[in-house]
């Protein structure tokens, strides 16, 4: 079992023949943004394994995770070197 502070995402993958490379759960045609959006829905993880039987729990919580991680990932524009312009 991991550490609770420890974030995996090995079921997380990217491939840019599979849904157009958006993150997915372990190369299936399953994107994190269909689940995020099950479960903000009011879907439990039981209904949505119901309707998907070959997801898991862990597909789901980590579908979650990699969503939460996301989104407080800051993005540092480049700025151009005045010196290179020169």
């Amino acid at each position: 079992m991991t550490k609770p502070n420890t974030l995996s995402l090995d079921r997380i993958t990217f491939n840019p023949n599979v849904m157009g490379g958006k993150p997915c759960i372990r190369g299936m045609r399953v994107t994190v943004g269909m689940i995020v959006g099950l479960v903000a829905s009011g879907h439990q993880a039981e209904e949505i394994i119901g309707i998907y039987p070959y997801l898991e729990a862990e597909d789901i919580r980590q579908s979650l995770a990699y969503a939460a991680w996301r989104v407080e990932e800051v993005e540092i524009p480049l700025v151009e070197n005045e010196m290179a312009v020169k």
